[in-house]
């Protein structure tokens, strides 16, 4: 899995695997999940991530907890 930031749009990327996107949906709280044309999950995109305290670009530090 990769993680990535759009600092300049504000957007946090899981990518779970690298494929291309064949459609996605868009989940309620700005929320984004892309599928690939087999129907398994390629990326999770969060909107306005630092708006949300997900990420603090100023830090550039990514905490997962599990």
């Amino acid at each position: 899995m990769k993680v990535k930031y759009d600092a300049e749009a504000d957007i946090l990327i899981f990518v779970l695997l690298d494929q291309p996107p064949a459609n996605a949906i868009a989940e309620p709280g700005g929320i984004i999940v892309s599928y690939s044309d087999t129907n398994e999950p390629v990326s999770i995109e969060f909107l306005n991530a630092s708006k949300r305290q997900l990420f603090n670009p100023a830090e550039m530090n990514l905490t997962i907890s599990t």
